[in-house]
Order: structure tokens, then sequence, then C-alpha cells
């Protein structure tokens, strides 16, 4: 009958006692970061707004906060696609001084908002993690860490603990100097382009002591395009060893970024922008966004391009062909060498800006000829000739492998290390199974191909959140991808790159440095996909371990009541609040939205 409550034989009602807490009375919770770039910047921001009583780390390997930004400083370096796209959606920087702003300007950004945000209060700077380990009665991490004692500077182990362990380091991280003979006996200044330190100058600073050296640029690789035209002028003699082949694109953007400011065509490839055009940035609200709306939607419309066969994909070639050919008209041998046959964006594309025309320079050397070794003066290539340089700068990239430079244990003690091997395998690039209560931003294939990196991250970054929400919202110990919905991530992700041009013959860091293979680098879809996918979490894909030994899945509920109604404190009509009222459109928009 109406109101009452039947028995049944499987009723527990009477052993089942509700929880002592309040519905929102929430635990306090642990989270442990690894890395202090982009990803655990944004981490330090979105951890503490979302969730309450959370006790967060941040552990930073380096002596600054800026990941790869931080960590690198040598000759040109700069962001190689627009400066309006690469930074936070909710933090907005007016002032770029160029189109692709300079290393240094984006390294002060990232630092702005560490001291905007207060973050140093959760960053542990010199702090580099030696071992994680699950523990799996706990459902915690328990992790190792390496610093230098505060008082004496000797290096020593520190131990913590973790509800939650995020990876936000990425993978550009580790670099490596080239496997080639000698190279220890070489006299002169080498440096890995990720390696260079200019201690406590700039590298013009740096440069300016070399004006009368010959200086070598090993690589054809994105910082190899920087290093070039940034020491041309700068050296008495640039050799560029180039073992590939690569695509220099049209600067991206380029007629759009000169229409939006108002130039005229013939000026679309200088890039810095004027104190009048910055000065509007800084003072006119509506033209700063449209300028980075538009630009942002423009390099969101190009996914097509990495497509095999697609209209898009053909004109890029044709018109970077047509590019490349014009300015290497001075030189045109070069273009025979560097003209890939492998279509546009099979490996990591970029503009160059100025490449091109530093090779044709008459200071300047390009040598394909293969490097055979380094001898004490400078490098001898294969057919015998031997070059005589007094600094040599390996361009050679990073260890993309996946293969971590410290042990992740999960349940049952599997390691990361062996679990990707012989490639990464994972969840919608945010986790893996054996790895509980472990997400990751900037994992294997979170790279992308055309659009916005920094959009990604702040995706990942929210699924994570949202995973720790709701372990701390229903009282969960661990959450652990299933390893069927793993599977079938995996069987779309290898059915995916075959019709892309990734999957062509080419040497690139998105297959590990392989020419072919399996890709691990990149999303296997546009950004925007990758957005929708990570927006709305599957949870019905995770497995789940209660925090309480109660064997009732809705104990969480706990005791009726909110905690603001328990103790008579704090909102209690906050469903009112603007933030929380989803008005709908009025009658004339919700028709016409309804007829779409």
């Amino acid at each position: 009958m109406p109101g009452s409550f039947h028995s049944s034989a499987n009723d527990t009602s009477s052993t089942y006692k509700l929880g002592d807490f309040c519905i929102d009375e929430y635990r306090p919770i642990r989270v442990v970061v690894i890395g202090a770039g982009f990803s655990g910047i944004t981490a330090g921001i979105r951890f503490p707004q979302k969730i309450p009583k959370v006790d967060l780390t941040i552990y930073e390997k380096s002596a600054g906060a800026g990941g790869t930004w931080f960590n690198n400083r040598y000759p040109g370096l700069a962001c190689d696609i627009p400066a309006h796209c690469y930074q936070l959606t909710f933090e907005e920087k007016r002032d770029w001084s160029a189109f692709y702003a300079p290393g240094s300007e984006i390294r002060e950004y990232l630092q702005g908002i560490v001291d905007k945000y207060k973050l140093m209060r959760y960053i542990k700077l010199r702090h580099e993690m030696v071992q994680a380990k699950y523990d799996e009665p706990s459902g915690k991490w328990h992790l190792r860490v390496r610093r230098p004692n505060p008082e004496t500077g000797v290096l020593e182990e520190i131990e913590d603990v973790a509800d939650v362990l995020v990876t936000a380091f990425g993978s550009l991280t580790r670099w490596r100097l080239p496997d080639i003979e000698g190279i220890n006996d070489y006299k002169g200044q080498l440096h890995h382009s990720a390696g260079f330190d200019p201690l406590d100058k700039t590298w013009q600073e740096v440069a300016d002591a070399w004006s009368d050296k010959k200086v070598g640029v090993i690589g054809v690789g994105s910082s190899a395009l920087q290093l070039v035209p940034a020491l041309q002028p700068r050296v008495s003699k640039l050799v560029n060893y180039v073992r590939g082949q690569t695509w220099l694109a049209v600067p991206f953007a380029a007629n759009t970024f000169a229409n939006l400011l108002g130039r005229d065509p013939g000026a679309a490839e200088d890039f810095t922008f004027t104190e009048e055009e910055r000065e509007r940035f800084r003072t006119d609200p509506e033209f700063y966004k449209k300028f980075r709306y538009t630009l942002e939607t423009e390099i969101n419309s190009l996914h097509s391009s990495t497509l095999q066969g697609t209209p898009m994909q053909e004109m890029g070639r044709e018109l970077f062909r047509k590019n490349m050919e014009k300015k290497l008209a001075k030189k045109p041998e070069i273009l025979k060498t560097l003209l890939p046959d492998f279509p546009v964006a099979c490996r990591r594309l970029t503009p160059g800006p100025g490449y091109l025309e530093a090779l044709c320079e008459d200071n300047v050397d390009f040598v394909s000829t293969p490097i055979k070794r380094f001898t004490e003066k400078g490098i001898e290539l294969a057919d015998g000739t031997q070059h005589d340089l007094d600094v040599v700068f390996c361009a050679t990239g990073y260890d993309t492998s996946f293969q971590m430079p410290f042990d992740i244990i999960g349940r049952n003690g599997v390691k990361l290390n062996d679990k990707w091997n012989p490639h990464p395998v994972h969840y919608l690039s945010v986790c893996v199974e054996d790895f509980p209560n472990m997400f990751m931003s900037l994992g294997p294939n979170s790279g992308v191909g055309s659009g916005s990196l920094l959009a990604l991250i702040e995706f990942e970054i929210l699924y994570a959140c949202q995973a720790v929400a709701k372990m701390q919202r229903e009282r969960l110990k661990s959450m652990e991808i299933k390893a069927e919905a793993q599977r079938d991530y995996d069987q779309y992700l290898e059915n995916y790159f075959p019709k892309s041009v990734y999957a062509a013959k080419c040497r690139s860091w998105y297959k590990a440095g392989k020419e072919e293979g399996r890709i691990v680098g990149l999303w296997p879809g546009s950004t925007l996909h990758a957005l929708k996918s990570l927006e709305h979490p599957r949870w019905e894909d995770y497995n789940y371990e209660p925090l309480d030994p109660v064997e009732n899945r809705m104990y969480w509920l706990g005791d009726g009541q909110t905690y603001a109604e328990k103790t008579l404190t704090g909102d209690r009509a906050w469903y009112l609040a603007e933030e929380y009222i989803d008005r709908p459109p009025d009658s004339s928009e919700f028709l016409s939205s309804a007829a779409k």
C-alpha cells in the first residue's frame, strides 16, 4: 500500500547502518602531481578550485616552474604556432611581442601564472621522482622523491603517500645526444639544443662571443629550424648537417594575421607586433577577442590536411613545395635534398620562419653527406671530408619511447615500463589498466597534429579533477579502467591511424623516432574530437573499490542531509545562485534552436 515499505527475502535493512556523515562532508584527499610545466601548473589551479579539502603537492625536478619552457634556452627558441593560440583559455596575455613568441616570453607568462595563483605553496622545486608504487590494501600511492637537503644541500630521498597520482611531465623532456662515434673526443663546445644553458646570460649575449666562430647544427627538426636562422647572422660560418627531409610550411595563418591587423599582404611574414598593435591588444578587448578567436578557429580547421589524399593535403603539398622552391632559388640543390616524398605533416610540421632564407646566405653550408664521426676539432663525413668547428649544436630530439626514467609500479607489481613495452597502451591517453588512481596529462597519444595543444591539456586535467571528485563524493578507495575498455580504445586507435598521413614512411617522434610503426605521440583524431571525448567521462568504463567496509553501494549518501543543514551554516539556497541556474532562451530563440 502507498507509504509502506515491504521487506523481502534479501532485505538487509536490519543490518545496514547509515553513515555518520553528510553527503557533502567530504574526506580530505591527497593528490600528488609530477611535473610543473603547463600541465602541472594547470593542475595547481584546477584541483584546489574543483576539489574541496584537497591536499596538493606538485613535484618538479628542475629549479623552476615551466617544464620544457623553463629548461630550454637555446638560440632562437620560440613557439612555432601563433602565440595567441598557445595560452590557457582562462589566462590571456595581451602583450606578446611577436606572432611566434620567443621562449623567454612564454617562460615569463608561465611564471606570471604561478605567481598570480600563488602556486609555489604547492610546487616543490628540485624534487625528482624516484619511484611510485601502488599499495593495494590501502589504495594509496607510496612515493620516493630525491631532493637536496634543505640545510646541507646533500641529495637525500624522502617518502610521501598520495590517494591520487597525476603524471604531468610530457614526452619532450628527456633529451639525448646522438650516438655518433667520437663524440666524447670533441674538444669544442658541444651542446644539445635542450641542454644549452646560458647561465646568467641571454642566448644572444652568449652568441655575441661567436662572431668569429664556425658553428655546426645537426638536425632538421623544429629546434634546428630555429637555431639556424638565429645563429646565422651572429657567426662566421654555420654548417647545417641534415640527414632527412622535411616540409617547411607556409607560416600558419599568416594572411589571416595580416588581414586582422590591417597590414599590407606583403608584410604577412613580418611576425613582430608593432607597439601600436600591442597597445591595441591591451586596450581593445573586443579586437583582442576577435583576433584570438579567429586564429583559434583557423588552426582548428586544418584536420583534413592530416588525412591521406584529401584536397587540403594535396593543396598543402603543392603550396609548400612552391614556397620552398621560391625561397631556395639561390641554392636550388638544397631543395632536391630537403623536399620530402612523404605527405605533409607525416613529420611534425613547422613554418620555420627564416630557416630557408638562412640556408641561402653565403656563410651557411647545407650538408647532407652522412656524418661518420666526431674528431677532436670537429666532424668527419662519410666521404672523408673534415670540418673544423668551434661549436656544435645537436638538435637531435628526445627519447619519445615513453619508457620512464623511474619505476611506476601498479597493481600486482606490474611496472609501467613493462606494460608499455613494445609500445604504450592506455585509455584515452589519461589512464592505464593495473594503475588505479593514476591519471595522465600529455601521456601517450596526447600530442596534436593540428589545433590547440593547450586546450587538450586543460581537458585532460579537468578529466582527472572529475575523477577525483567522484572518488571523494562517492567514498571510493580506488578506480581503475577496465581491461575491456582499454582494449576497445586500443582497437579504435590502431584502426584510425592507417588513414592518416602519420602512417606514411618518415622518421618522426610521433613513432618514437622510427620510420615506421605504431603512432605513440598523437591523439587519434582532431583536437576538437579529443575535447569532446574527454568532456564527459564514461564512468561505466571503470572498476571501483569502496573506501568503507560496507556492502552497500549507496553508503556515500550518508545520513540524509547536507553539511550546511546539519550545522545551519553556509548557503542553503545555493541552487538559486546565478552560476547554477540554467536559463533557457526566450521563446523565439528556443523555437529557432529546436528547429535545428
